[in-house]
This record gives structure tokens, C-alpha cells and sequence, in this order.
């Protein structure tokens, strides 16, 4: 299925442009199995999503964890099968665990402080593929991901809806996981990547 969807989007675009190169083929080739492995993988988790009955609230959770990942960056998997297995596990496992245990204010508050405070030493995160080598780039995605991770925290505390407070909560601790070293070193991948360039 994969190479059927790959070879007909490359004749596809050969059609329209004899002129490409052998590199331009690679590099569409490459940019193309990325679309359809970030599909069909969005597929999967919102079927599981769904089947778990929690499809709206792990929407809400993607788009908040998104926001912070935006600026923090984080974790990738070296390769598509890790890569929707630990997306299974993590995006779809906290919304789950968080709208069906209950945690007292207290303890939000405690993983939210915990949150922020990774947030400050840890964001952001690079990988291999993009190293974060510019010093003012990396400081600015600092700043913006521990004023995020501030107003997701501020909002889990103050806001009255359990189950709301619950998914910022949600979105906050998956961009946390994602930007730990210790995850890093769990998936043998190397952290820091700024620094050896």
C-alpha cells in the first residue's frame, strides 16, 4: 500500500514536471513517505482513540500538546513503528488516564510545578535531524515553551472544570515526557545535538 501510494504520487508530480533531477526524485520520495507514514499513523491513533471513547478528548489533548511542541520541540523516533508505538502509548495513553482518575487540586498543581520547572531547564529539545543551533532561536523557544508551560499550569490550578484542567494537563505532561533526556536515553538517541555541531 505504502509503495502503491508513493508511486503514484511520484509519477503524479513526474507528469506535470519531466525536468526533475535524480536528488529532487530522493528528496520527493523522502518527503512523501513522510506524509504517508504521519497518515496513516493519524489513522491508527484516532481509531484507537475512538474505540477507547475518548476521541474528542484526545483531540483537545493533541492540538494542546501541539502548542508546546511548537516551541519545545522534543522526542522523535528513530524509526515509524517507535514512533506509533510510543505516539499510542503517550497521546492517546495520558488523555485516557487523566479524564478517568481523579487527581486533587494539589496534585495537579505538583505536576504542574514539576512541568514547569523541566520546562525551564530542559526546553527546547532538539533531535539529530534538526539541531537547534542558533544560541538567540534557542533561547527565544526557551522563553515562549516556559511561558506556555506557566499558563498551562496556572489554568490546571485555577480552572474549575475537572475534565478540561485534566486534558491541559494532559497536553502539558506529553510535551514534558517528550523533552526529558531520560527519554532521549531511553530510545538511544541523542540529546543536546546543538552541541556537537
Amino acid at each position: 500500500m505504502k509503495q502503491h501510494f508513493l508511486n503514484s504520487s511520484l509519477n503524479f508530480i513526474l507528469a506535470s514536471d519531466k525536468n526533475i533531477t535524480e536528488e529532487k526524485k530522493e528528496k520527493l520520495l523522502y518527503g512523501l513517505e513522510g506524509l504517508y507514514l504521519t497518515i496513516t499513523k493519524l489513522i491508527i491513533i484516532n481509531i484507537i482513540a475512538l474505540v477507547l471513547g475518548i476521541w474528542q478528548e484526545f483531540i483537545i489533548s493533541l492540538i494542546l500538546f501541539n502548542i508546546l511542541r511548537f516551541p519545545g520541540f522534543g522526542f522523535h523516533a528513530n524509526n515509524s513503528f517507535t514512533c506509533l508505538l510510543t505516539s499510542t502509548i503517550i497521546i492517546v495513553g495520558m488523555p485516557f488516564l487523566l479524564i478517568h482518575i481523579t487527581i486533587p487540586t494539589i496534585g495537579k498543581a505538583i505536576l504542574a510545578a514539576l512541568a514547569v520547572l523541566a520546562f525551564i531547564i530542559y526546553a527546547p529539545a532538539d533531535t539529530v535531524k534538526r539541531p537547534l543551533t542558533n544560541k538567540r532561536k534557542r533561547i527565544i523557544r526557551k522563553i515562549v515553551a516556559s511561558i506556555l508551560a506557566i499558563i498551562y499550569a496556572i489554568i490546571i490550578i485555577l480552572l474549575p472544570n475537572d475534565k478540561i484542567s485534566s486534558l491541559f494537563l494532559s497536553g502539558l505532561l506529553i510535551e514534558t515526557i517528550f523533552i526529558l533526556p531520560i527519554t532521549y536515553k531511553i530510545f538511544k538517541t541523542p540529546y543536546a545535538n546543538y552541541k556537537k555541531i
